[in-house]
């Protein structure tokens, strides 16, 4: 083909895209007369960006823990992002299913490795002093990462695991939320009284989640995979791909997570160290505890016997 047989044939592809939407090609031509070329740092937003930094205190560190969690917030939007695909694609095969696990696997693989960044890159004196300024906000309040909950399973495996019993897919959406497994960080389930930073959470949030709980309640990750037929679900690498995402979220990120919590909220050793937002954060972090698992019938019995509790 010529060049300016290529040329025609793009033209008329052009024409067929804006007769679609009924839109004149030769206006949308004509704007290209005047739109100026993209640049890396227009299309990055790399000023805007960079603006987004803004610390509370005069401790350096603080710029540390600033953008790492900015940076964690941008992975959690790529996570979303890829499990839609899965969630909202027809006819889904499992090449598409596993490579779209697989690639959330791997944000979730470097955020687990990224800890570092703050286990390593923060003195601990610095970080006891500008905490003080963060109360009573918490890394617990983090939106993106319960929408990455809902997205990958039935909301009965996100139940506080003391109250699966009385819960099943028939329960109302609003009494379901009330028994999710993080509210234990911060309700006294003795009164029903609520602290402050999960109140503040709820009152930001609440609508979006119930939305969204119901929207994917049959489109999660887990059942869009009851959806395909049964051989592909016995397909080996989806299988792998399935499970090393359940293991790598509610337990290898999870673990490393509470490690450098560790070590700058328990720094003394005396396991009296307390979260900015003032919850239970052992409980609520740990997955022997709450037994978080996306997945449980890809999991043989001893293994979900002994969940979370590996060296």
């Amino acid at each position: 083909m010529s060049i300016n047989e290529n040329r025609e044939a793009i033209l008329k592809e052009i024409e067929l895209k804006y007769d679609a939407i009924n839109q004149k090609t030769d206006t949308h031509l004509e704007g290209l007369l005047w739109a100026k070329p993209i640049n890396y740092w227009d299309y990055i937003q790399t000023d805007a960006l960079l603006s987004l930094q803004t610390q509370r205190t005069t401790l350096p560190d603080e710029m540390v823990f600033i953008m790492y969690h900015q940076v964690n917030e941008l992975i959690f939007k790529m996570i979303l992002w890829e499990m839609q695909q899965i969630c909202h694609s027809d006819n889904i095969n499992t090449g598409f299913f596993t490579e779209r696990i697989m690639r959330v696997s791997r944000y979730f693989d470097m955020l687990t490795t990224s800890f570092s960044i703050m286990e390593e890159g923060m003195e601990v004196e610095q970080y006891m002093k500008f905490r003080t300024t963060l109360t009573p906000a918490s890394g617990f309040q983090s939106a993106q990462y319960r929408l990455i909950e809902f997205t990958s399973t039935d909301l009965i495996n996100l139940i506080d695991n003391r109250f699966r019993g009385k819960i099943d897919r028939n329960t109302p959406y609003e009494n379901a939320f009330e028994h999710l497994y993080w509210q234990a960080a911060g309700k006294d389930y003795t009164t029903g009284k609520k602290s402050f930073l999960l109140e503040e959470f709820e009152r930001k949030y609440k609508e979006v989640f119930l939305k969204h709980m119901e929207k994917y309640n049959s489109i999660n990750i887990w059942q869009k995979f009851k959806q395909l037929p049964e051989l592909d679900q016995k397909n080996p690498d989806l299988v792998k791909a399935m499970r090393h995402f359940d293991h790598t979220v509610n337990i290898t990120w999870v673990m490393q997570h509470l490690n450098v919590a560790i070590k700058y909220i328990d720094h003394s050793g005396k396991g009296d160290g307390e979260a900015t937002g003032g919850s239970d954060w052992k409980k609520y972090m740990h997955p022997k505890y709450q037994r978080r698992i996306f997945f449980p019938e890809l999991w043989s019995e001893e293994e979900l016997a002994n969940w979370g509790l590996e060296k």
